[in-house]
């Protein structure tokens, strides 16, 4: 999917097969902790998927008995897909709208400026990254042979 690094660009061009072969493992590293941990962020939300309807009301989404199950499921079952690569960019995407309403909620809402939100903007970051890269080599996607 990508190119050797030039060896005649590195400082230690001893390390271009490191860059060359590393950069896959690594990208899958970072896609299934990411998606893990979403799947650990919604675990509690779809166990109770009404719990946060007084939240997601409160942030202007009503009704509330429609988002609050939608928000559970997105962080739960788009993290597991995430995780395994399966329908990455369409997962992806959903979970950088959930994470653009954090940096939001975390930002403005509770009034905690960049300190509050910085963490939001890193995942929204992540997964904004997985919805246009979607899966590598190393998904269900690539598995299947087919990319949404």
């Amino acid at each position: 999917m990508s190119n050797p690094p030039d060896r005649s660009r590195l400082i230690i061009p001893a390390l271009a097969p490191v860059y060359g072969s590393g950069y896959v493992t690594v990208e899958t590293i970072l896609r299934v902790v990411a998606g893990l941990l979403l799947v650990t962020h919604g675990y509690g939300k779809i166990l109770d998927p009404m719990g946060a309807v007084g939240m997601v009301e409160g942030l202007g989404f009503y009704p509330g008995v429609f988002w609050s199950p939608l928000l559970a499921a997105t962080e739960f079952f788009g993290g597991i897909l995430v995780a395994i690569g399966l329908f990455t960019r369409p997962a992806a995407f959903a979970a950088t709208i959930v994470l653009l309403v954090t940096v939001y909620f975390h930002g403005v809402v509770q009034a905690q400026g960049l300190a509050g939100a910085e963490k939001s903007i890193l995942w929204t970051a992540i997964f904004l990254f997985f919805a246009f890269r979607g899966g590598n080599a190393q998904s269900v996607d690539a598995r299947l042979n087919r990319v949404f």
